[in-house]
C-alpha cells in the first residue's frame, strides 16, 4: 500500500493525466460520429475512466477510498457509471494478502491466525477504508470476524490530508457540482479516529450491550480478548447484504427501512451517539425489519447540552410553528450566525427542508430525487444563507449520518409515517407505538427498564 505524499501524490496525478489524455485522443470520433454512437462513446469512456478511479482509490486505501465510497451512495447527481464503480467500494475493495494479513494477527495477538484460533480463512470476506475482515473460529468454537487493519494506514491518511489540493481537483472532476472540500477536510479529520480499534471495540460494545434483545436491531458483541488496536474480533453474523435488499420485496425493503431509522434517531435521542458511517456495506438483513449493523469506527457521543437546541429547533418548527424561536435555536447550535441579515422565512425554506420527512403527519415516500435534493440543498455555496451558516464542529458528524440516512432511505423508495416513528423517539414526545415494530421496541424497552430497575433493588 503506498504512504508516502510523494507517492499516493503521484499516483494521483497519473490517474488525472491518463483520464485527461484519453478523453482527448478520443474527441475526433467524438466529433465525427452519428449521435447514437457519440453517446456509447461517451458511455464506454466514462465507465473506463471510472473502473480506474475505483480501483485506484480501492488501493490507495484511507482518506481516497472513504470518499468514494460516501460519494458512491450520497450523490444521486453523480453519473451513474462513476456511481456504478464507486459502490464497488463499499464492500469489494482489493484485499492485502494473506502472508500481511497473518504478520499482522501475530503482531498484535502473539502468534500466527492458525494457531491463536482454532480455524482462519486466509480469504478476507470484506475489505474496506481501513481494514478487512477474515472468518474464524475460536479455540471454544464461537464463529467471529475478524477486522485487521491495513499496516501504516495511519500514515498514508496522513499523506492524503497533505496531498488534498490534487485531491479535490480530481474529485471535482468525477463528481461536478460536489463540493469535495467539505467532504474531504471532515472525513480526514475523522478517519484519523478510525484507526484506534480499541476506540471503536469500546463504542461497539457500547451499542451491543444497548440493544441487546432488541426485537429487529443487534450489533455484535466484541471479544475483548482478542482485540487490540490493530485487530478487532466480534461475534460474526450472516445475513444479506444491501444489493440483496434491494431485490426483495417493497414491504421488505420498508420494514428494513423503518428499522434502519429508528436505530439513527434511537441511537441520538436515548443513548445521545451515533454510528458515524452510515453506508450500505455495513447493514446485514435478515427478513421481518431484522437488521444488523456493523462498523462503529466512527462513533459520537453527545451531551445534554449539544442536543437542547436541536430537540427545540424540532420542536419550535413541526409542534408550535414557533419560527422565530426555531431560527434562534439554529443561532444557539452554530448553525446559523446571531442577527444574519436575511429575513426568517429564507432560514425556514433552508433549514426546514432536512425536516422534510416530519413536518406532516403522513405516510411519506422517500425518492433517491428527494434525498439528491437534500444533498445538494446541504452543499449550496451559493444561497443567500451560505455566508452565515456553517456546520459547527459538534454537528459535524451528525449531518454526515443524516446525509447518508436520506441516501440509504432513497435507494430503498422507503415509505413510513416518520412524524409517527420519531415522535415515538423524541424525549419531549415520548408518543405511543405507530407500527408493529413501534409495538415490539416499546415491549423491549419496558423490559430493559425493568431489568434496570431490578439491578438497582438488588445493589
Amino acid at each position: 500500500m503506498r504512504q508516502s505524499r510523494v507517492s499516493r501524490g503521484a499516483a494521483l496525478a497519473r490517474l488525472a493525466l491518463r483520464i485527461g489524455g484519453r478523453y482527448v485522443a478520443r474527441s475526433p470520433r467524438l466529433l465525427f460520429a452519428s449521435v447514437e454512437r457519440r453517446t456509447e462513446l461517451r458511455h464506454d469512456l466514462a465507465l473506463r475512466s471510472a473502473d480506474e478511479v475505483a480501483e485506484e482509490l480501492g488501493s490507495m486505501k484511507g482518506v481516497l477510498m472513504k470518499l468514494g465510497q460516501m460519494a458512491s451512495y450520497i450523490y444521486e447527481d453523480m453519473p451513474l457509471t462513476f456511481r456504478a464503480a464507486m459502490s464497488r467500494l463499499q464492500h469489494r475493495a482489493p484485499p492485502m494478502t494473506a502472508a500481511l494479513a497473518s504478520s499482522v494477527i501475530a503482531d498484535e495477538l502473539g502468534d500466527v491466525p492458525e494457531r491463536v484460533f482454532a480455524q482462519w480463512d486466509p480469504l478476507p470476506f470484506a475489505a474496506a477504508s481501513i481494514g478487512q475482515v477474515h472468518r474464524a473460529i475460536t479455540r471454544d468454537g464461537r464463529a467471529v470476524a475478524v477486522k485487521v487493519q491495513y499496516p501504516g494506514i495511519a500514515r498514508s491518511i496522513t499523506s492524503d490530508l497533505r496531498n488534498v489540493g490534487l485531491l479535490r481537483r480530481i474529485l471535482s472532476a468525477a463528481f461536478p457540482g460536489l463540493d469535495v472540500r467539505s467532504l474531504v477536510d471532515e472525513l480526514g479529520e475523522r478517519l484519523q479516529e478510525e484507526v484506534d480499534y480499541v476506540r471503536e471495540a469500546e463504542s461497539q460494545e457500547m451499542f451491543a450491550r444497548y440493544y441487546e434483545g432488541h426485537p429487529v436491531i443487534r450489533v455484535p458483541h466484541v471479544l475483548p480478548e482478542l482485540s487490540t488496536a490493530r485487530v478487532l474480533t466480534s461475534e460474526l453474523v450472516s445475513g444479506a447484504s444491501f444489493d440483496e435488499l434491494l431485490e426483495w420485496s417493497q414491504e421488505e425493503r420498508d420494514l428494513a427501512a423503518e428499522t434502519i431509522h429508528r436505530f439513527v434517531f434511537r441511537s441520538l435521542y436515548r443513548l445521545h451517539a451515533f454510528n458515524g458511517d452510515p453506508h450500505p456495506g455495513n447493514y446485514l438483513f435478515h427478513g421481518g425489519g431484522r437488521v444488523t449493523f456493523l462498523d462503529f469506527g466512527l462513533t459520537k457521543q453527545f451531551t445534554d447540552e449539544d442536543l437542547a437546541p436541536l430537540i427545540d429547533a424540532v420542536r419550535f418548527l413541526v409542534f408550535e410553528k414557533d419560527f422565530e424561536a426555531f431560527r434562534a435555536a439554529l443561532e444557539r447550535a452554530g448553525f446559523l450566525r446571531a442577527g444574519a441579515p436575511v429575513p426568517t422565512e429564507v432560514v425556514v425554506d433552508r433549514f426546514g427542508q432536512f425536516y422534510g420527512t416530519v413536518l406532516q403527519d403522513a405516510p411519506m415516500t422517500i425518492t433517491p430525487a428527494y434525498a439528491s435534493a437534500i444533498v445538494r440543498r446541504f452543499f449550496d455555496a451559493r444561497g443567500p444563507l451560505a455566508p452565515y451558516s456553517d456546520v459547527p464542529r459538534a454537528y459535524v458528524i451528525m449531518q454526515r449520518i443524516n446525509l447518508g440516512l436520506y441516501a440509504v432511505l432513497g435507494m430503498l423508495n422507503a415509505t413510513a409515517n416518520w412524524r409517527r416513528i420519531a415522535e415515538e423517539i423524541w424525549p419531549f414526545r415520548n408518543g405511543p407505538p405507530s407500527t408493529p415494530i413501534g409495538e415490539a421496541e416499546a415491549r423491549w424497552e419496558a423490559g430493559s427498564l425493568s431489568k434496570q430497575t431490578q439491578k438497582v433493588v438488588k445493589n
